[in-house]
């Protein structure tokens, strides 16, 4: 933010400090039961996958449980400042599970604080896909050429499936979420546990990507890290994507 100045004997204002956390960190939940089942599907070509349960209710795999004791590991080993004191998630059930896990694990290792709480943020949760949730790309192609064709055309960033959202509804949702995040959170390290499209479009407000660099970018990885550091007031990349503490 520009320093604000005075008229009145050419004195200078102290210049107006932004909110901002001191540390933000990033994170997709760990792998679930359906990232499985429409990997599956993807090599096979299937037209349906097993689900039958909303995708707010979906659990994570036993993989995805290990992935989050990892995360919570690697929080422990992080420098003190940088660890974070506030979680906020997505209100579904892989996130708060992977929330759990990690936080488990890292006030074991006596990291922080036993009983952390945890906020649940409806902005937190993952894109809503219409009348093509719960669809692999081979049902999408049958059952929906239209909008496959269409999806094509205006590409991910605008696209928005009959009763769902684009990237851009999301992007949306995370300038709200935020603002709301760097007045509450002031001077705070702080973890975010979302989704791939959340954690995606994170990037894309904070980092003023254009639409080229978005689309340029890898899928969000399951429990990956992404970090950004209050600088000069503004929140500044640190690290992206990051899947070294699976190891």
């Amino acid at each position: 933010m520009a320093e604000l100045t005075s008229v009145l004997n050419g004195h200078r204002l102290a210049a107006h400090r932004r909110a901002l956390p001191s540390v933000l960190i990033a994170t997709r939940h760990g792998e679930s039961t359906a990232n499985v089942e429409f990997r599956l599907a993807a090599e096979t070509g299937a037209l349906t996958v097993p689900i039958t349960s909303r995708d707010a209710d979906i659990p994570l795999s036993p993989h995805g449980q290990r992935q989050a004791h990892h995360l919570g590991r690697w929080w422990a080993r992080l420098p003190a400042a940088d660890r974070p004191r506030a979680v906020w998630c997505s209100p579904y059930l892989r996130t708060t599970e992977t929330a759990r896990i990690a936080l488990a694990r890292a006030g074991g290792l006596g990291a922080v604080p036993a009983g952390l709480p945890v906020r649940y943020d409806e902005r937190l949760r993952d894109r809503e896909l219409g009348v093509l949730e719960m669809l692999t790309a081979a049902a999408i192609e049958k059952k929906h050429p239209a909008e496959a064709a269409r999806r094509r055309k205006m590409g991910e960033l605008y696209y928005r499936p009959p009763g769902g959202e684009s990237f851009l509804d999301v992007a949306l949702r995370m300038r709200s979420f935020l603002r709301d995040l760097c007045e509450e959170e002031d001077g705070r390290a702080v973890l975010v546990v979302s989704h791939d499209c959340p954690v995606l479009m994170l990037r894309y407000v904070l980092d003023r990507l254009t639409e080229s660099q978005l689309l340029e970018l890898n899928a969000v990885r399951n429990c990956s890290t992404s970090l950004w550091r209050a600088l000069d007031g503004q929140l500044r990349p640190e690290h992206w994507n990051s899947v070294s503490h699976l190891d």
